[in-house]
């Protein structure tokens, strides 16, 4: 909504106070260039190292002036149900929408029900300490209970701030970032719409690599991270892209990362072609993945300089052989690890 706002008003940035898709205590902040962005990595850098400098103050007659945006929720919510065609409507649809009791509670549900759909609702009790907590994109089992409870066609679970969308078949089973990339993709490239191929990450599943491999659509990956995803969207003149977590960039519809937008999108692919989610995905057969979160003290500079690491990863790989991956990251918003193994076998 920030991004969309930044760049209809003309402002010179935007600021966004953000748990993301983590537990409270990890709050953050976000900025937005005038063209609705994230800012690049050196950028902040140079903010950040402004920080360290003595502060000073202006007198109070030189400050600014805050108002609020009253019609800022309509804006938006009208920017979201324009990122579908016009004669696609939801009628007859029934999802379930969790908002992870964050900040889109309000405005999500009004854009499905607006578009005409049956929508019935979990996380959306805010407290400011409960985002993100047993709910939203990092805990898809709530939601799929609510699909099976209601006997919906779908379920949407976005994280706390929003820019993350998994979703929930009508059987209650996970779709997540990959699957949804390649509803997306191959609905576009049906239509004639698909520009380019699609940008990934490392963590993409190699079976989604495979699935867009047999129907000629180009596919690379980058680092993780969506600004990684956007800056290599944006070098190769392609749109889409994004992250098995959810993240999802259609950069032929917003500037960054929107889980309403991007569950559009997918509502749009269903309705259009009258197919559930599980028919839309069957074509994707995603590998086994194991992840751990291995927790740390300090900040890592790099991974790789770790010849006691190395070994450990090397002795893996060898086993793995060209069946599988094994991948190590630092966590960009948590003290953590992330150990991740991906092999054609589960065993």
């Amino acid at each position: 909504a920030i991004a969309y706002l930044t760049r209809t008003l003309h402002a010179c940035a935007g600021i966004v106070i953000s748990a993301s898709h983590n537990p409270f205590y990890d709050n953050g902040i976000k900025f937005f260039s005038a063209e609705g962005e994230k800012l690049p990595d050196d950028f902040e850098k140079a903010i950040e190292a402004e920080r360290e400098q003595p502060f000073s103050t202006v007198s109070s007659e030189k400050m600014g002036k805050a108002t609020r945006i009253e019609d800022a929720a309509g804006r938006y919510i009208e920017f979201c149900t324009g990122t579908i065609p016009f004669e696609i409507m939801l009628r007859g649809l029934k999802i379930v929408v969790d908002c992870a009791n964050g900040a889109t509670y309000r405005v999500a549900p009004a854009v499905f029900e607006e578009l005409g759909a049956e929508v019935s609702t979990v996380g959306v009790d805010p407290d400011g300490m409960n985002i993100n907590e047993n709910c939203g994109s990092t805990y898809p089992q709530f939601v799929a209970r609510a699909v099976l409870e209601h006997g919906a066609d779908a379920g949407i679970a976005l994280d706390g701030d929003g820019d993350r969308v998994v979703m929930v078949d009508s059987k209650g089973e996970v779709v997540n970032g990959d699957e949804l990339l390649y509803i997306l993709a191959t609905a576009r490239q049906d239509k004639g719409l698909l520009q380019g191929g699609v940008i990934g990450t490392v963590m993409s599943n190699f079976g989604l690599e495979l699935a867009l491999k047999k129907r000629d659509i180009p596919f690379k990956r980058t680092p993780v991270g969506d600004r990684h995803v956007h800056k290599a969207l944006v070098s190769n003149g392609w749109t889409l892209g994004g992250e098995a977590s959810g993240h999802l960039l259609c950069l032929d519809r917003t500037s960054t990362g929107d889980g309403i937008v991007s569950a559009l999108q997918v509502l749009e692919v269903m309705v259009s072609n009258a197919k559930g989610l599980a028919e839309l995905t069957r074509d994707v057969q995603k590998m086994p993945q194991t992840m751990i979160n291995v927790p740390i003290s300090g900040e890592v500079s790099d991974l790789g300089s770790s010849e006691t690491i190395n070994a450990a990863v090397k002795s893996v790989q060898d086993q793995l052989g060209d069946t599988g991956r094994v991948i190590l990251r630092p966590s960009g918003t948590e003290p953590l690890i992330r150990v991740t193994l991906e092999g054609s076998d589960a065993t």
